[in-house]
């Protein structure tokens, strides 16, 4: 059987199971940066991130970590919601700071008494094992999610997105914080160029069978003022209609084991900056129809990763 009605495992039933009561995450802009920019690792960063566009607009790195926390309360106060916070380091690579910085930023967040937890976004090269063991502390007293920024396991495609790191510096990122309770989250990129569907298929199999915790699934999106941007004006990148990216969505939940908690099914871009695609749908609606689109097929997560029940024919309606 299903886990919920939405015949896969979000993170917003995952938060209540674990806690009891609803979570919300607050988004915060600490005022990082990325070695691919700052010419650790590169320049220019990836071909399709301008930064602002992928991060919430409610933060602001102007702002203290507790003003920003503060802010996002107020705004959940004003819907009415009563739970929980979960604090989002989500700008750019939010372990990329000395230790000791880091500690800083993470006490100010946590010394609120309504955040639950952490949420830190960052690359699989900005990690280190006193990085790791400092997690690893906060992880005994909060829940602690550490989110790596993949997009693809091949190589050919991490070249080409200009990441600036290997898939065997992901692998050893993920084995360093794995058996510390810390929970790992991989972001990958749907639709990226030279890639079709048994690429993508290759690299969901291979977030299982490293046991990874969660997953956030993106769609590619074209955003003003990339280097993506150029290459879709010369033509160079195909775009996902609705209809397609459903498709490919529903056939990645049916192989993704069952564990594994899916943070997102869609990526979110600021409307000014979003050149493609313009899908008349809403966020809300196209995730409505995956469900649909499950419901139809009479399948769910890891439907096809249990090969035991799918040759029972179990109902799963």
């Amino acid at each position: 059987m299903c886990r919920n009605n939405k015949r896969y495992y979000s993170f917003n039933k995952f938060l209540r199971d674990w806690f009891g009561f609803r979570v919300e995450k607050i988004s915060i802009d600490a005022g990082f940066t990325c070695p691919n920019r700052d010419g650790k690792t590169g320049y220019g960063g990836c071909i399709y991130c301008y930064n602002p566009g992928f991060v919430s607009p409610l933060s602001d790195s102007r702002k203290t970590v507790r003003q920003q926390i503060e802010l996002g309360k107020s705004r959940q106060r004003k819907k009415k919601f009563k739970g929980k916070y979960l604090a989002y380091f989500q700008a750019f690579s939010n372990t990329y700071a000395p230790v000791d910085t880091l500690k800083r930023l993470y006490d100010d967040a946590l010394a609120d008494e309504e955040v639950v937890g952490i949420s830190i976004g960052t690359r699989p090269d900005c990690v280190s094992e006193e990085v790791i063991s400092l997690l690893e502390d906060y992880a005994k007293k909060y829940m602690v999610w550490l989110e790596y920024g993949l997009q693809s396991i091949h190589q050919k495609t991490l070249k080409f997105l200009n990441r600036g790191h290997d898939y065997g510096q992901f692998e050893y990122a993920v084995k360093l914080a794995q058996n510390r309770g810390i929970f790992i989250c991989a972001h990958i990129i749907l639709g990226l160029p030279g890639e079709g569907e048994d690429e993508i298929h290759e690299t969901v199999k291979k977030i299982g069978d490293l046991k990874i915790d969660g997953i956030k699934i993106h769609h590619l999106q074209v955003v003003k003022g990339t280097v993506l941007e150029e290459k879709y004006r010369k033509q160079e990148i195909k775009i996902f209609s609705p209809d397609e990216y459903i498709e490919l969505v529903c056939n990645l939940i049916e192989i993704l084991p069952p564990r594994i908690v899916i943070h997102r099914l869609i990526g979110d871009i600021r409307p000014d900056l979003l050149i493609a695609p313009r899908w008349d749908l809403s966020k809300t609606q196209i995730l409505e129809k995956i469900n649909q689109e499950l419901k139809q097929r009479n399948t769910c997560q890891g439907y096809f990763a249990d090969y035991e029940r799918r040759d029972s024919g179990s109902d799963l309606r």
